[in-house]
Order: C-alpha cells, then structure tokens, then sequence
C-alpha cells in the first residue's frame, strides 16, 4: 500500500489499527467466524482471514504492531535536541555570517560537523519535518521590523499596488 505523503503510518494510526486487530481478536475468542468479524469491523475478508490465521498460532500478542516499519533514524533523539538548540541559536552562531537564513545545506553540514554522520537534504528535511520544522515560515519577526512603516505601507501603498 502506498501513502500519500510518501511514508509509512503515523504513531497514532498504527495504534488505531492495532485496536481494530485487538478488537478481532476478543471476536474470535467469542466464536465468530472471520466473514462477521470483517462486517462489523468494516475490513476486508482477506485481513479477519489472516487476523485469525495469526490469532491460532500466536495468541493475542501476535496481533500487537510490530511498530514502525523500515530502518530506524541514525539522527538518535538527543541528535534531535542539540539540532534544535543549534537551529535556535540561528546561522551565525556556526560560522555562516552573510546572511542569517537556515538551509538544509547548512543544516547537513551542521550536523555532519558535529556527529561526523552525513544526512542527504532529503533525509534532513524529513528530520526537521519530524521534529515540527516547516519551510520558510519564520518563528521570530525580524528585530529591524517598524511595525508603524508596515502599517502605514499596508493602508497606502498595498491598494495603489493591488489595483493594478
């Protein structure tokens, strides 16, 4: 099965998913058969079938989730909280002074520096994505910002330009 945003299921869904297997199980312990069990858990024939196959062998326990499928993240959790930190302090604080804006470039680099392991911008992305990171959406306002000239600029300017 393939998912829309490119990976597997979410902490949440595969619990949800387990409940719906757990619920199965309590069913075949009662004596139903696998076709009611699909009916009333709206699932497919072929799952309860296969639900009850591994029910017989294995118990109850054989219908826990197994977790989260694919390899496990080289980026190790305390990674994660000094990237954080790091990514707070802003560019400058590492060395990039011409200009004060996060690339994943950077960031790769960031992190290749400190833990000598080296992450694509497309595993890294999906690191920050993880961690709560978006693209281009800045957490602080600018210090130089004049909140008078913005106002001022959106009440005279912005409908001589939108008009246009």
């Amino acid at each position: 099965m393939r998912y829309p945003d490119g990976g597997g299921l979410t902490a949440r869904e595969r619990a949800r998913r387990e409940r719906v297997r757990l619920e199965a199980a309590e069913m075949f312990e009662q004596g139903m058969r696998p076709p009611q069990v699909a009916q009333q858990l709206r699932v497919s024939r072929k799952s309860a079938y296969a639900w009850q196959a591994r029910w017989r062998e294995g118990g109850v326990g054989a219908l826990a989730s197994k977790g989260p499928s694919g390899r496990t993240s080289r980026m190790k959790p305390e990674w994660r909280a000094w990237l954080e930190e790091a990514l707070e302090q802003g560019p400058a604080a590492h060395g990039w002074v011409e200009d004060q804006r996060w690339t994943l470039a950077r960031i790769v680099v960031l992190v290749a520096r400190r833990f000598h392991v080296r992450f694509s911008q497309a595993q890294m992305w999906q690191i920050l994505h993880q961690m709560g990171w978006t693209v281009q959406v800045p957490a602080h306002r600018a210090a130089e910002r004049d909140e008078r000239a913005v106002a001022t600029w959106v009440k005279e300017t912005w409908p001589r330009v939108e008009r246009r």
